[in-house]
């Protein structure tokens, strides 16, 4: 994470929130819902520019879900309110410029040292820290700072996709804590690691519904919805299987195979939404565990148009094998919010290793 944010998160000289902390084992668990952040700022900054800034960036709509959804639920808190209870939040930003010279601001000023009140006002470029675990055991907390109110705001305007990707890597480190407390499916390592030369952590309550050399599919169904997870690999040749159209012909391709509406009818296939304008697949490249990967997000529905959801996938290769995977998450939950459906099969696909990175079995 720190390589991850190297960039923008720069050093202070000490927080008094910080300094005045418990340690990690004396402190109270972190308590709300995955998904939410509190923004503690003065009330007319928060009316303002500097507050507009903040929510159309946290709460913009998450990519790849049939329905407008926001990536984060932003509230907003008055630092004169902020009680022993709300400090708990398991996601805070304390956000605050020092042009501003009202009471609610000045609160937030608290917060830090002179000295570091100092640095903030004599290098522009510094605007952010941020720190674990301040006021509750599991909580992240990001403060953003700059001597006026138009460099903060430029700050976050040019930083916006790495803050964003700084709590979505937070979410999904306490994802993977709590969805792997209890053991996982058994056999599937076994499967993966002989047949795939590949691993990939399954949650218990999800099962095996099919494998062959070519496709491995686990499903978990619930009374309100059904998350997937498949797994599919083959030759790796060229770069241009990470194109987009390749992609999605690859996805296809697999799906008309294997995954139907209707178990009993093999013309019920699911294929890749690609005739809403509004909605469209959408790819991008990424690091994924320092190899390169390219990320897919989009809509799945059957041929019949019966069923359909969100998906999202990565598509990687194992270069000592030369073997291209893709690897992919997908939801029916007709009806139900599907951003943290979603956030849990991206914590899943994230455990996904390829053969260079899997542990030797001692001979």
């Amino acid at each position: 994470m720190k390589y991850i944010f190297a960039s923008i998160f720069l050093s202070l000289l000490l927080l008094n929130s910080c300094s005045d902390s418990k340690t990690s084992a004396n402190l109270p668990p972190a308590s709300g819902l995955t998904g939410d952040i509190f923004l503690v700022m003065d009330s007319i900054q928060w009316k303002g520019p500097l507050g507009r800034v903040l929510d159309s960036l946290f709460s913009a709509q998450m990519e790849g879900l049939p329905r407008a959804e926001s990536i984060y639920n932003m509230r907003w808190i008055d630092p004169r309110k902020l009680n022993f209870v709300l400090k708990q939040r398991r996601n805070l930003i304390f956000a605050v410029s020092l042009d501003q010279k009202t009471s609610g601001a000045n609160q937030v000023k608290r917060i830090f040292t002179k000295q570091s009140l100092d640095q903030i006002r004599t290098n522009p470029d510094l605007f952010s820290q941020n720190a674990q675990n301040v006021f509750a055991k599991g909580q992240e907390v990001l403060y953003l700072f700059s001597p006026t109110e138009k460099q903060l705001i430029q700050h976050i305007r040019n930083n916006g996709k790495k803050l964003i990707e700084y709590f979505d890597i937070r979410e999904r480190d306490r994802l993977t804590t709590s969805l792997f407390k209890s053991k996982q499916v058994k056999g599937i390592p076994e499967i993966l690691k002989k047949e795939f030369q590949c691993e990939i952590k399954v949650p218990f309550g999800y099962q095996l519904v099919m494998n062959n050399e070519e496709f491995l599919w686990v499903r978990q169904i619930n009374p309100k919805d059904d998350k997937d997870i498949f797994i599919s690999r083959k030759k790796y040749i060229s770069q241009e299987q990470f194109k987009r159209d390749s992609l999605i012909s690859w996805r296809d391709e697999i799906c008309k195979k294997y995954l139907f509406g209707d178990p009993d009818r093999s013309d019920t296939y699911l294929i890749t939404e690609t005739e809403v304008d509004h909605k469209p697949v959408i790819t991008r490249e990424i690091s994924f565990h320092k190899k390169f990967a390219v990320e897919m997000r989009g809509l799945w529905r059957t041929n019949n148009f019966v069923m359909g959801g969100p998906f999202v996938s990565y598509a990687l290769v194992d270069q000592p094998k030369g073997i291209i995977y893709y690897i992919e998450g997908f939801t029916f939950s007709p009806g139900k919010e599907q951003r943290e459906i979603m956030r849990e099969l991206e914590t899943i696909l994230y455990t996904f290793r390829v053969s260079s990175e899997l542990p030797v079995s001692p001979k």
